[in-house]
């Protein structure tokens, strides 16, 4: 039972909201922090906060008797009000049987402490076993203000639990025999997903975020950037748009907002294009005419070119962010195609990229390569 591949998954759901774009603590958005995931005091929270409590119930196909690990992840509010910082914490149950139920109380140190219980059991249901993970913030506290309640919270809330002997059952999409059983589990501002490698299911991952099962980190993201709505593409190009004070700022908020100014301001062009992500099929996209993509022709500079020629990208339509980082790149024309409104489109693949991706452009954004742009 290893956590190992869920770890990128659950470290992000850590620091969902962390720090935003413009990534400055002078930003508004900056201004209400530690908004996902939040288990705050009852008290504060029956008076009108945040949830007191986090439940997560998952289902499990039995073979034997179930053994459990379990890990709860958050963060703790710490640092000066000027600009709070959160310590990574965790709470690691292990070996957990689902024939009797546990408590375990826990209590963190730090500038505010916390304490609270992580209850765990279990049930019998239609040859399932649903198993319950329940997280209660019991911390003493009087006071109205909400910053300081968030220092006696705990923040980015989420699970994670590992199975032997069985298997957990997806609540997103149960079979057939299971669905009965899995509208009897209820989850409370959370919801578990399967992770790790498709079809594993001896991993599971609660978010406080809405995922799917199996979800992953995409292979061309360079880094995370604290937010859920992320284009890295788009965001990389956001940050590289502020001004040298706005980045002098973003880079003194804290440490994750200068690694993430670092990281988009020395990012080199090719590890920039795998941003935009990698075209896995273009089959029944274009309708090309009688002849074939491969041997059709095109008129640049008052040259015909075809496959296999080289050409100069000079975009003239701005619609494509890549467009910034592909003009004036030199490219080999690859096939020529037609699409439904019988409109051209060339698709080229740029020298020094790497070979299998195709970008697509108009023939009078390509200019003969001898020509300056």
């Amino acid at each position: 039972m290893s956590f190992e591949l869920a770890r990128k998954i659950a470290d992000a759901v850590l620091y969902e909201g962390y720090v935003l774009y413009p990534y400055r603590r002078s930003a508004v958005k900056n201004q209400f922090r530690w908004q996902f995931g939040v288990v705050a005091p009852r008290k504060w929270s029956e008076e009108g906060g945040e949830p007191w409590e986090m439940q997560t119930e998952c289902l499990i196909e039995p073979h034997g008797s179930p053994v459990l690990d379990v890990t709860v992840r958050f963060l703790q509010v710490q640092g000066p009000e000027s600009w709070e910082e959160g310590v990574e914490r965790t709470i690691d149950p292990r070996g957990v049987s689902t024939a009797e139920p546990t408590d375990v109380p826990f209590s963190i140190t730090g500038e505010t402490p916390i304490t609270g219980f992580v209850r765990l059991s279990a049930e019998r249901i239609d040859g399932f076993v649903k198993f319950r993970v329940r997280i209660e913030n019991s911390t003493e506290f009087e006071d109205q203000d909400r910053n300081a309640a968030m220092r006696r919270s705990l923040i980015g809330t989420h699970t994670l639990l590992s199975v032997s002997n069985g298997v957990f059952v997806s609540l997103t999409d149960p079979p057939q025999d299971a669905r009965a059983a899995a509208a009897q589990c209820s989850n409370v501002h959370t919801w578990p997903v399967l992770v790790g490698k498709a079809p594993e299911r001896d991993v599971l991952l609660s978010s406080p975020i809405i995922l799917q099962d199996y979800p992953a980190i995409a292979p061309e993201s360079q880094g995370d950037f604290c937010d859920a709505t992320e284009i890295d593409e788009l965001l990389t190009l956001r940050v590289m748009t502020l001004t040298d004070e706005e980045k002098r700022e973003a880079r003194a908020t804290n440490g994750r907002a200068r690694e993430i100014v670092e990281r988009c301001d020395s990012i080199p062009p090719e590890m920039f294009e795998r941003l935009h992500g990698a075209a896995r099929s273009v089959e029944g996209f274009f309708n090309p005419p009688n002849e074939q993509p491969e041997s059709a022709g095109i008129k640049v500079g008052g040259r015909s070119l075809s496959k296999g020629a080289r050409v100069r990208l000079a975009p003239k339509r701005p619609a494509d962010s890549m467009d910034l980082f592909l003009a004036g790149r030199t490219a080999v024309i690859e096939a020529v195609h037609h699409d439904v409104e019988d409109r051209v489109y060339v698709a080229v693949e740029v020298e020094g990229a790497g070979g299998g991706r195709y970008f697509y452009f108009y023939p009078d954004e390509l200019e003969l390569p001898g020509k300056e742009t």
